[in-house]
């Protein structure tokens, strides 16, 4: 145990040597602040490293996990992360990013006392439960288990855009832009879920705008 600990602060070493041989002023660079263009949104999962998946480096992403990467409506934390990424880092993207194989979607799916997990649980079983009879048509437990984190991506971007912050920062600059993304944990890729934004959003705007303005989040072009 004592090992593991002891060798990250020696992986800690090499990567700071490794860094200042590439560029000498790389952590001078650092410490001058930060402009990123992406908040990331992700689970808390040790299999998904945000900076590593992305191909980026420190200070290019804005880094937000929690437990199946929800957007909960009165988190506090995941909610000033948004208004701080949004009014003060001017972030151009916001990334909702799930998983296939996501534990917390799992945990969701089965009917088991989870203690302090349930209220938590609680808002994915909300989402199977808006999803119902798309879910429940599906017969194949792994396809129901991958279709259930790309629902769950595509409704804390709805939360996401929910909030003040994003709505005025899209009316007022064109950004940010939301985008739903799920990592497949056996190829190491990316997918982009392509939510249609618009269309969903025709359909609820009127009841979460806090603009008084037309908004929508476009979608991106390939």
């Amino acid at each position: 145990m004592q090992d593991s600990y002891n060798k990250v602060f020696e992986n800690n070493r090499q990567w700071v040597e490794e860094m200042k041989s590439t560029n000498a002023d790389f952590f001078k660079n650092l410490a001058e602040g930060q402009t990123p263009e992406f908040l990331y949104i992700g689970c808390s999962d040790s299999r998904v490293p945000a900076e590593d998946l992305m191909g980026l480096k420190p200070g290019e992403i804005f880094v937000h996990r929690n437990i199946a990467n929800m957007v909960n409506n009165i988190d506090m934390n995941v909610n000033s992360v948004i208004e701080y990424a949004v009014s003060h880092l001017k972030v151009k993207h916001i990334v909702v990013c799930g998983h296939y194989g996501c534990g917390g979607i799992n945990a969701a799916m089965q009917s088991t006392d989870l203690g302090l997990l349930n209220p938590w649980l609680r808002s994915i079983r909300d989402v199977y439960r808006m999803h119902q009879e798309e879910l429940d048509a599906i017969t194949d437990q792994h396809q129901k288990f991958d279709r259930l984190v790309e629902l769950n991506v595509q409704e804390q971007c709805i939360n996401v855009v929910k909030a003040a912050a994003v709505q005025k920062g899209f009316v007022q600059n064109g950004y940010p832009v939301v985008h739903g993304w799920v990592f497949d944990l056996k190829t190491g890729t990316l997918k982009d879920l392509n939510i249609d934004f618009e269309g969903i959003l025709h359909h609820i705007q009127k009841i979460y705008d806090l603009t008084e303005s037309t908004w929508s989040v476009p979608k991106m072009e390939k």
